[in-house]
């Protein structure tokens, strides 16, 4: 196993890179990672009690639930990398120059994750923007006036809880596109 250096042996500019990934990197990864427990447990649960709705409104419900379960997968990528960064920090503290990521390799680890979460983050705006464009329709289209039922027809609360995921899987692509760029900045220096 490959020795560690004492930190204060190494170069300012090396150690300043190495402490910087470790910090952002853990950050990053359990915010993400709780974020993406929580979107998931949600539209686990969407799945299980939600759907009841009229046939018009599960449909594009459903064409949202897709696209925040893509923002989930390459949230999944998000989380990886951000562990990425947390394992290129200890390589660069390993005592063999041989096993040091080159800043180059350091700076498309920090790219890749940089594209995964804007590609998540687009994935789940548009499935964000489905949901929202479909619950908004549906509230738009009920019967208004005193003593009205129109449960058949209303908004399901449940379809708020695909809401609520997205906007949870949309901060967490947000917390690693913010991580990438700040990290990106302090190896590029």
């Amino acid at each position: 196993m490959p020795e560690q250096l004492q930190p204060s042996s190494l170069p300012p500019a090396l150690q300043r890179v190495a402490l910087t990934l470790r910090l952002v990197g853990r950050i990053a990864f359990w915010i993400q990672l709780v974020l993406a427990i929580v979107s998931g447990a949600i539209l686990l649960v969407y799945g299980a009690f939600g759907n009841r709705g009229t046939q018009e409104s599960v449909q594009g419900i459903g064409f949202g639930i897709f696209f925040a379960l893509c923002g989930l997968v390459t949230l999944g990528v998000g989380i990886y990398f951000a562990f990425r960064y947390i394992r290129l920090a200890q390589k660069l503290l390993v005592a063999g120059s041989a096993e040091r990521p080159s800043k180059a390799d350091t700076l498309q680890a920090i790219r890749f994750g940089l594209i995964f979460n804007l590609l998540g983050m687009l994935f789940t705006l548009l499935g964000a923007q489905a949901v929202i464009g479909i619950i908004l329709g549906i509230s738009f289209s009920q019967p208004t006036g005193p003593g009205l039922n129109v449960t058949q027809y209303g908004v399901n609360s449940f379809d708020l809880l695909v809401v609520q995921a997205n906007i949870n899987t949309i901060t967490a692509h947000f917390v690693g596109i913010v991580a990438s760029i700040w990290l990106f900045n302090q190896v590029n220096r």
